[in-house]
């Protein structure tokens, strides 16, 4: 198990956070598509985006964030995808509470759940689902 403060580690923190992001252009790109131009119901092209940028990042993360050799990629994909669906409620859940709840803002509440579902979907990635 890696030291959680080794600079190995912080670098692929620092990955993880590149390829979220390159997730959250192809999610949002992806959807778009789908609602704007191929008229699909917002709800199943946000599921559509959804499902496509994490199996992009699931690709990357696997080839260059955590450069896993593990020959049961479906395992590793399926891991993966539950730990994002996880996430995803998570998120949700937080920014229901902070936003509905609590009457924080909107989008403090989206930062402060994206924080938590970040820290969330690395840490269980790196223990459970690259190891």
């Amino acid at each position: 198990m890696e030291d959680l403060f080794s600079p190995s580690f912080l670098l692929k923190f620092v990955k993880f956070g590149i390829v979220g992001f390159s997730g959250v252009i192809v999610d949002f790109s992806i959807t778009f598509v789908c609602k704007e131009y191929l008229k699909i119901q917002k709800y199943i092209a946000n599921a559509i985006g959804f499902t496509l940028a994490a199996t992009t990042n699931y690709f990357l993360n696997r080839i260059w964030t955590f450069e896993s050799t593990n020959p049961d990629i479906f395992l590793e994909f399926s891991r993966f995808f539950i730990i994002a669906l996880i996430g995803l409620g998570i998120n949700t859940a937080i920014v229901w509470a902070m936003s509905g709840k609590f009457k924080v803002n909107f989008y403090v509440a989206k930062l402060v759940a994206t924080i938590v579902v970040t820290a969330w979907n690395f840490l269980i990635n790196a223990y459970y689902t690259f190891v």
